[in-house]
């Protein structure tokens, strides 16, 4: 065989190893481009489902650990809008009052924000010993501004020798006040303006 035909063999053979070669590449690079895609599509789905599980395990795990029955956690946590703050103010409240946990979760449950209710609760009762726990959980639920509210509570009973109920009336009657006016105040009745229609008399043309 001369050299032109071991040429043309050679250039065959070279030829059929890259067609092998190609084939062979593209039909494992397929299904891992497949595996990697379907990751992708799962990947987002699968962060957004362990976020909002985190948030009701940790609701459920912390309020278990408080001694709840499973059934009323299983209702607080699954009703919340954010179980995180539900279970941190059950929590707060059983640590730093002697507020048992049922009625401090119930009342956490109809709290508006229970963070701020948890702190309204926990400044009264820390600082004025003799208020009824019951008594504190009310008021700091009926506030609108209840941060603002535990404050006033706390700093009337600092300065001023008065009940405690006597001091949450007076700061949940200041607290309810809109724009500076009491509730009581009814603006006066004013008297509607009479209009009396006018008219111009235009004489006919004779």
């Amino acid at each position: 065989m001369n050299k032109k035909n071991l040429s043309k063999v050679g250039n065959q053979t070279a030829g059929l190893a890259v067609t092998i070669f190609k084939t062979v590449t593209i039909g494992l690079t397929t299904p891992v481009l497949a595996v990697a895609g379907l990751l992708a599509m799962m990947t987002p789905s699968m962060a957004v489902t362990t976020s909002y599980a985190n948030d009701y395990r940790l609701c459920t795990a912390q309020l278990l650990k408080l001694g709840i029955t499973e059934q009323a956690v299983s209702q607080g946590c699954a009703a919340a809008v954010r179980p995180r703050d539900l279970s941190a103010c059950v929590v707060k409240i059983n640590k730093q009052t002697q507020i048992s946990v049922v009625d401090a979760l119930s009342s956490c449950e109809q709290a508006r924000r229970p963070q701020n209710f948890s702190s309204c609760v926990v400044g009264i009762a820390r600082n004025t010993p003799e208020a009824v726990n019951t008594t504190v959980l009310n008021y700091c639920g009926r506030s609108l501004l209840p941060d603002r509210f535990s404050q006033c509570v706390v700093g009337l009973l600092s300065e001023i020798d008065m009940a405690p109920t006597q001091a949450m009336d007076t700061c949940i009657d200041a607290s309810d006040r809109v724009g500076g006016f009491s509730p009581a105040f009814t603006p006066q009745n004013l008297a509607p303006t009479e209009l009396s229609p006018s008219f111009e008399v235009i004489p006919q043309s004779l």
